[in-house]
């Protein structure tokens, strides 16, 4: 009998592909993943920009998510934009129930452009409720500042944050450091346990094809702990796939603005043990 690796992403639609649960299930699938997933609010966008947002009405994400859980049993799951803090409270009410499944949570709260996508009741809810159940939490500079309460500009500060945010329950904090300017971006990899962080280096890539590389990396780290590999290695590899995707996706035309990544850039070497 074929045995699918399963994997399930709880996350906004983006009509223009190249982020929330489009670009989840395109990395999932990409990565060998059968994929499954939880809607929780529809944009109209495109790579120019955001039109529109509806959030879907918190019961019937609820009933997306238990018909999932209840047989597809997925072997990892990751969670995107949550739209309201209606969805983000039942969302963690059920995904309390599943405490043996890894969960990648993205938080999603500040755009690309800067703008805060959740107001402060949906941040409290977030705070409370889903950062607690986290296997690893992958905020981006600005969404660290957001949780920590404080400015990053520098490592020495995101180790300060780390510290903040690790305090509050979730097992691992990967935090992004895109947002820092220079030559070489690094990520950093802490734990709850006080072990040292690890260090994701990576040259910067010039490319406007970037929409959407924090979905994909989380949706990546999501596939990679599906498929068996531990945490640590899970990131790594997870990072390697978004470098090459940024790398492979930097010279095709998509929209007139900021396109996506190439999800499917022939990643087979690093689904290999």
């Amino acid at each position: 009998m074929m045995y699918y690796v399963k994997t399930l992403t709880i996350a906004g639609s983006d009509s223009g592909g190249g982020a929330g649960i489009q670009a989840d299930i395109k990395t999932m699938s990409a990565l060998g993943c059968y994929a499954s997933s939880v809607v929780t609010a529809v944009t109209a966008q495109n790579t120019m920009g955001v039109y529109c947002v509806q959030h879907i009405e918190a019961k019937t994400v609820e009933a997306q998510l238990r018909a999932v859980l209840a047989d597809l049993r997925p072997h990892a799951i990751k969670t995107g934009m949550m739209g309201s803090a209606g969805n983000m409270e039942r969302i963690a009410k059920t995904l309390s129930e599943v405490k043996d499944i890894p969960l990648i949570v993205d938080p999603v709260m500040v755009s690309t452009s800067g703008h805060k996508l959740m107001d402060d009741d949906t941040i409290r809810t977030f705070d409370e409720y889903l950062l607690p159940l986290a296997t690893l939490l992958t905020p981006n500079i600005p969404e660290a500042e957001v949780l920590a309460g404080m400015r990053i500009s520098s490592v020495a500060d995101m180790d300060e944050a780390a510290k903040m945010i690790l305090g509050r329950g979730c097992k691992a904090l990967l935090i992004k450091g895109g947002h820092i300017e220079g030559k070489v971006k690094s990520d950093r990899l802490y734990f709850a346990d006080n072990r040292m962080p690890m260090v994701f280096d990576a040259e910067t890539i010039v490319s406007r094809n970037t929409h959407g590389t924090g979905c994909t990396l989380s949706s990546a780290v999501c596939a990679f702990m599906a498929r068996g590999f531990h945490l640590e290695e899970a990131v790594a590899k997870a990072k390697a796939y978004v470098s090459d995707a940024i790398r492979m996706g930097a010279d095709v035309e998509i929209g007139s603005g900021h396109g996506a990544v190439n999800h499917f850039y022939n990643p087979e070497k690093l689904i290999k043990r």
